[in-house]
């Protein structure tokens, strides 16, 4: 799992694209489909905290998990100029502890992708059945094997902005079905009165899932399967999806 080091400096920045309201208005619906419309709400996977923050106006309390202290660092501060009432911690999710249940666990923006080896996916499902209220809700999207093969797979993309700049590669491993990021960063800086820009690199693995693996490792975690759609929608999982949302329900400790 990638900490997110120096990308998480520039993360908000370059991810300005992502409909983080509208993507949270999607998952509250779902949440609100079964009833869950406040209470206890633990996130994985919270990055700089812009869903997190959007769930706690949504009247949930906010319990977020990251394992990157640079990006926890960066949601520490909207939480301090927003004065909202959000525990942050700061723990990986294949042995994250919390002193009680919630009602949901919810997990997007591909988090659960960056868990590359299937007995580790299993123990973060059975964590997150441990901790879910009896019946409770678990909410969590994935990239698609199609979108790694399809549409990121062998391709470069590049932005150049005034405040960053990064070029972003991408190599998919048909065999073992491992997107790698290979991450180039440009920031400035400011040295002896001049701004000067200081390359930085990261390299980032992600795990292309089908569904019926997902399905299977959710079973064996104790857990029930309930649904999987295709990306802000309730439609079924086509052959070109490029995201989709899981639902699963605790079942029994």
């Amino acid at each position: 799992m990638s900490s997110y080091e120096n990308f998480a400096r520039v993360y908000d920045l370059f991810m300005d694209n992502i409909p983080y309201e509208e993507w949270c208005a999607y998952l509250t619906g779902l949440l609100r489909e079964y009833n869950i419309e406040d209470g206890l709400i633990l996130e994985l996977g919270c990055g700089t905290g812009n869903a997190t923050r959007i769930l706690s106006s949504s009247g949930y309390d906010m319990i977020a998990i990251d394992n990157s202290p640079d990006m926890l660092e960066i949601a520490m501060e909207k939480k301090a100029e927003d004065g909202q009432d959000i525990l942050y911690l700061l723990q990986d999710m294949r042995e994250f502890e919390l002193y009680g249940t919630v009602r949901a666990v919810v997990s997007i923006c591909d988090s659960m992708n960056y868990i590359t080896e299937k007995e580790d996916l299993l123990e973060v499902f059975r964590l997150v059945n441990n901790y879910l209220d009896p019946k409770g809700i678990f909410i969590f999207d994935l990239n698609t094997p199609y979108k790694y093969r399809e549409i990121l797979g062998e391709q470069t993309i590049a932005e150049d902005r005034e405040d960053a700049s990064f070029i972003w590669d991408n190599y998919f491993d048909e065999e073992e079905n491992i997107n790698e990021y290979d991450l180039s960063l440009f920031i400035p800086e400011e040295h002896s009165g001049e701004i000067l820009y200081r390359k930085y690199e990261e390299v980032h693995y992600q795990k292309a899932y089908t569904l019926e693996e997902i399905r299977r490792v959710i079973e064996a975690s104790g857990m029930k399967f309930l649904a999987a759609y295709d990306a802000f929608t309730h439609d079924p999982v086509k052959e070109d999806s490029e995201r989709i949302y899981i639902l699963a329900q605790e079942s029994g400790k």
